[in-house]
């Protein structure tokens, strides 16, 4: 059995939509913000631990829509798909701190959360050699801060809207990475084709 280099997994790695995930997190903090205004406080920290702790379960079954089919066996595994792996483990680890920090002020929860689940964006990014990932990470810790200092009153409305504009700019960039890729990919494979039949 032939060893793939880490380049050659890299470029298999590459080759994914990544948008199933994102998508969930789409759905999930949408839902967030739209029932925040009309439910209460205790409420409103359940939906949102829930809700976030969620987000890969519901990938995982968009996963299957989107063709990324997540746990088929058939799909190469890579040791960039481990990393992704990692990074997303990482980033529920981190409900350690916005648990004990939420007791205190329950309106911290969409600040910490919706920062610290979202720095897995970051390895992505790296493993995709694309400017999505750091994009999506930094602005959405930028943007989160900011919505958390100027709405002190609408603190899981304002967080939840911002997440959700991040990553619908993400879903769109990563959907052009893809089809561009594919791109690339195919007519690879035909000048490959090409080749040989010229060869022959």
């Amino acid at each position: 059995m032939q060893t793939l280099t880490l380049e050659q997994q890299r470029e298999i790695f590459k080759q994914k939509r990544f948008i199933a995930m994102p998508i969930a997190g789409t759905l999930v903090w949408a839902g967030i913000g739209l029932v925040s205004p009309f439910i209460s406080d205790f409420l409103k920290v359940w939906i949102l631990y829930i809700g976030t702790g969620s987000i890969f379960y519901i990938g995982a079954a968009l996963s299957y829509i989107t063709g990324e089919r997540f746990f088929d066996k058939g799909n190469a595994k890579t040791s960039f798909d481990g990393l992704f792996y990692v990074g997303m483990i990482m980033s529920l680890m981190v409900f350690a701190i916005a648990i004990p920090v939420g007791t205190i002020d329950h309106t911290t929860i969409p600040l910490s959360v919706g920062i610290l689940t979202g720095l897995m964006w970051m390895p992505l990014s790296w493993a995709i050699q694309h400017w999505v990932g750091y994009f999506h990470t930094v602005a959405r810790t930028l943007l989160v801060l900011g919505a958390w200092f100027l709405f002190p009153e609408h603190r899981y409305e304002a967080i939840s809207l911002v997440i959700v504009l991040i990553y619908i700019v993400s879903l769109v960039a990563l959907e052009r990475r893809y089809r561009k890729v594919r791109r690339e990919h195919n007519a690879s494979n035909q000048h490959q084709n090409n080749m040989l039949e010229q060869t022959n």
